[in-house]
């Protein structure tokens, strides 16, 4: 396997293997949860630029389940034309779009009283205390879920992903630190999880793969561990999830497991899921070089590479790392061929 070679699961068909990381903007201006000018020209570049799969930013299923105003969002029907648009003009470019669809929950930071598994507040300012979600009123944030996977679907996306990382609201069900109930959302903590999973994979072409994004540690003292993530991993798998996206922490400030925070530090997680569920995986974190993306791919440890903060600083990550990677310019467009001629 190469970082640039195919990949293909289910109706997805990637040109290669690299992943633009959803990475939120914050630049939703008029607070309505449409992408504007700004993720038109964001998105659109990275598609330009050679990016096999491009994750649009964290978009969420409830105007309180933004960690601001400025965020995605897709709770109502009159935001698919906005998001449309952005999808069918990446994809004009070579490129396949998904879309990370999530809650923040208790890590909102402007809604006054916001929902949680338990009333247990993220540290910190802006942060409030927030409320414990009534066990009537889960099934009403599942359908919210399916709801905007829904719409995604109908604007035209070619993945979805659920986040389940980084402390926002499921998550924050499946932490012990975080989920302390004693209803059945808490007796099984992966329960949240594999309802939601459900739920969105009866609104999806069936040909359509689902991608779940996993913290798979936690970084507060008294966090769970790998082997915490492989046993929610094996339900969510079971529920219908095709790719995990394997990140970690995000639930609270670290106590005394710190991040290694040096390239590459999060692919030994991705690893371990694969190989224990035998299911594709991507990769993230500070992977930015690419031999060392490369590597990750070739050595087996993971399926697909996201790209994070590199592709922020580089649109053209891809075409660059092509160029270095296999000495010519197999992504550069036409127009831009003269630059990189010698």
């Amino acid at each position: 396997m190469r970082l640039f070679s195919p990949y293909v699961i289910k109706g997805l068909h990637l040109q290669n293997r690299v992943v633009m990381a959803p990475m939120c903007q914050y630049a939703v201006t008029a607070k309505d949860g449409k992408p504007n000018e700004w993720h038109y020209v964001h998105y659109l570049s990275r598609a330009i630029g050679g990016t096999g799969l491009i994750m649009i930013e964290m978009t969420d299923i409830d105007p309180d389940g933004r960690i601001t105003e400025m965020d995605l969002g897709l709770w109502s029907d009159n935001q698919i034309p906005a998001f449309a648009r952005i999808i069918k003009g990446v994809q004009a470019y070579n490129s396949k779009v998904g879309i990370q669809i999530a809650h923040a929950g208790r890590k909102t930071e402007f809604v006054e009283t916001p929902i949680a598994p338990s009333a247990i507040k993220f540290p910190g300012s802006p942060y409030r205390m927030p409320r414990a979600l009534a066990t009537e009123e889960i099934p009403v944030i599942i359908q919210q879920f399916a709801d905007a996977v829904r719409r995604a679907v109908k604007a035209g996306v070619d993945v979805v992903e659920l986040h389940g990382a980084h402390g926002y609201l499921i998550h924050q069900f499946q932490s012990p630190l975080t989920n302390q109930r004693d209803d059945a959302y808490g007796q099984d903590l992966s329960r949240l999880g594999a309802d939601v999973i459900q739920a969105v994979k009866r609104e999806m072409p069936a040909n359509m793969p689902l991608v779940f994004r996993i913290s798979a540690v936690e970084y507060v003292e008294g966090g769970y561990n790998i082997e915490h993530a492989i046993r929610l991993c094996k339900a969510y798998k079971k529920a219908g999830v095709d790719i995990f996206h394997v990140s970690t922490g995000g639930e609270g400030p670290p106590g005394s497991n710190q991040p290694g925070n040096s390239p590459g530090y999060q692919v030994t997680y991705a690893e371990q899921i694969r190989k224990a569920l035998h299911v594709p995986v991507i990769a993230v974190g500070m992977l930015d070089d690419p031999v060392q993306a490369h590597s990750v791919i070739e050595g087996g440890q993971a399926d697909m590479v996201a790209i994070g903060r590199g592709m922020l600083r580089d649109p053209y990550w891809a075409v660059h790392a092509g160029i270095k990677l296999e000495h010519q310019s197999p992504l550069v467009p036409e127009p831009y061929q003269a630059g990189y001629s010698s």
